[in-house]
């Protein structure tokens, strides 16, 4: 059997798409069904991106929901956090959020994004992701899922 063989007696792989949130944000219908994504490492040990990537792939597949990823916070609806923020990155992170147009989301992903997780106390942090900007939704996890990561998005998305 050659490989367009097995392709077709495997099938899909995929695992089915997450559920939405029950209900979504009130600025998600600003957002008209769709949401482009800036993200921002504010310190994280990289374990909060790793699963982000993995909502993007082709197995999760957040973009079939209307969420994109976006080079540019002027061209954001939507920013993700992770990790706790560290004295070096607030800055960054805080001119981030003011060059994204209204109206503006901000997802904390990750229990450091959150509460400062594991990092609470430590040389350089400054705190929470809550202590710089706004949050609008908590993904919590060490990290979490990316079926919790693509919920999320589609909450905010209203998809």
């Amino acid at each position: 059997m050659g490989l367009i063989g097995k392709i077709r007696s495997v099938g899909r792989v995929a695992e089915p798409a997450p559920g939405a949130s029950a209900q979504p944000l009130p600025a998600a219908a600003a957002l008209g069904g769709s949401a482009q994504v800036r993200h921002v490492d504010a310190g994280s040990c990289n374990g909060c991106e790793i699963e982000i990537g993995q909502a993007f792939s082709p197995v999760y597949d957040a973009e079939r929901h209307g969420v994109r990823l976006v080079a540019s916070p002027r061209h954001a609806d939507v920013l993700t956090v992770t990790g706790p923020v560290t004295v070096n990155m607030a800055g960054a992170l805080r001119k981030t959020y003011e060059a994204m147009p209204e109206p503006r989301l901000v997802v904390a992903v990750g229990d450091c994004a959150r509460n400062c997780g594991m990092f609470v106390g430590g040389h350089g942090v400054l705190g929470p992701v809550s202590d710089v900007v706004p949050v609008d939704v908590q993904v919590p996890g060490c990290p979490p899922e990316p079926a919790a990561i693509v919920a999320a998005l589609r909450g905010v998305s209203g998809r």
